[in-house]
C-alpha cells in the first residue's frame, strides 16, 4: 500500500478517466476492472527494459493505481506536430509493440473495445492522442502514458488508432488548427515507412481505418447509453465526428491510397 502524503494536483487531458491527479513523482489514478492487466502489462514493459511508458509503484490507500509520473509536455503543439515529431512517434509505437511481443494475448481482464478481425499480435495502446504522447525537448516523443484502453489487437489496428490522431484521418473541420491544412496522405506514408509497415498491411490500412469508425461508433453510442464521461463525449459530437472522417475517408480513399502503394 502507498500512502498518500503529498498535496494532489489534479491532471487534465483525458476524456474518459476523471479523478487523476498527481502526488509528487507519482500519478493516481481510479482503479478499474483493467486495472490488474495493464499493471501486468506495464511490469513486462520495464522487465524488457522499454522505457516509454509509466513504471507501477502500487494502489494508494483509497483504492487507486499509483504510477511513476512521466516528465515532459502533452497536447499538440507546433513542435509535436512536425513531420519530425511523427517520425519519432512511429519509432515509439513500433518498440512499444516489439516490446510487448512474448506478453499473453490470452489474458482477460481488457477493456472492451472496437477491434481487427484478424488474430491480436501485441497488446496495442489503442488510445495514443496527443493528451496520451509525453515529449520532451523539440518535438522528441519519449513516452505513451494513459494505457487503460489497452488490449490485445494486430500491428496495423494500433497504426490506424494512432493515425486517426496524427496524421489525421478526420474531417477538416475537426481536426485541430496545427494539422488542418496538413497533406493526410503524405504524412500517413511518413509514419508506415517510419514504423515499417509492410506492404500487405498498407494495401489494408484503409480498409481497416474504415472498419475502425463503423466499429468506434457503434462502442460509443453504447458506452453512452450507460452514462458518465463517455455519455458526455457523445453529447459533445463525438459520434457526428466519427461519421465525418468516414464520410472525408470515402472522397478521398484513392488520393491516400496512391500515397501507400
Amino acid at each position: 500500500m502507498v500512502a498518500t502524503l503529498l498535496h494532489e494536483i489534479p491532471l487534465q487531458g483525458g476524456d474518459v478517466t476523471c479523478g487523476v491527479v498527481r502526488v509528487g513523482d507519482t500519478v493516481r489514478r481510479p482503479a478499474s476492472a483493467s486495472t490488474p492487466a495493464v499493471h501486468a502489462l506495464l511490469r513486462h514493459l520495464e522487465a524488457v527494459g522499454f522505457d516509454g511508458a509509466p513504471r507501477v509503484v502500487g494502489m494508494d490507500e483509497f483504492g487507486r493505481e499509483v504510477l511513476t509520473f512521466v516528465p515532459g509536455t502533452t497536447g499538440l503543439r507546433a513542435e509535436s506536430a512536425s513531420d519530425e515529431a511523427l517520425v519519432g512517434l512511429a519509432g515509439l509505437l513500433r518498440r512499444y509493440h516489439d516490446a510487448t511481443v512474448g506478453f499473453p494475448l490470452t489474458l482477460d481482464g481488457w477493456e472492451s473495445g472496437s477491434n481487427d478481425d484478424k488474430a491480436p499480435e501485441v497488446i496495442g495502446h489503442c488510445d495514443v492522442t496527443p493528451e496520451n504522447v509525453v515529449f520532451r525537448g523539440p518535438g522528441r516523443p519519449v513516452a505513451m502514458i494513459d494505457f487503460e484502453l489497452a488490449r490485445p489487437t494486430t500491428r496495423l489496428f494500433d497504426v490506424v488508432t494512432t493515425l486517426r490522431h496524427w496524421a489525421p484521418i478526420s474531417d477538416p473541420v475537426d481536426r485541430p488548427r496545427l494539422l488542418r491544412t496538413v497533406d493526410v496522405g503524405a504524412r500517413i506514408r511518413l509514419f508506415c515507412d517510419a514504423y515499417g509497415v509492410p506492404p500487405r498491411d498498407r494495401r489494408r490500412l484503409l480498409d481497416v481505418a474504415r472498419l475502425r469508425f463503423h466499429r468506434s461508433y457503434a462502442v460509443m453510442h453504447a458506452r453512452a447509453a450507460a452514462g458518465g464521461d463517455w455519455a458526455t463525449m457523445w453529447a459533445g459530437g463525438a459520434g457526428q465526428r466519427i461519421r465525418r472522417a468516414s464520410a472525408w475517408l470515402d472522397v478521398h480513399e484513392d488520393e491516400l491510397y496512391a500515397h501507400l502503394v
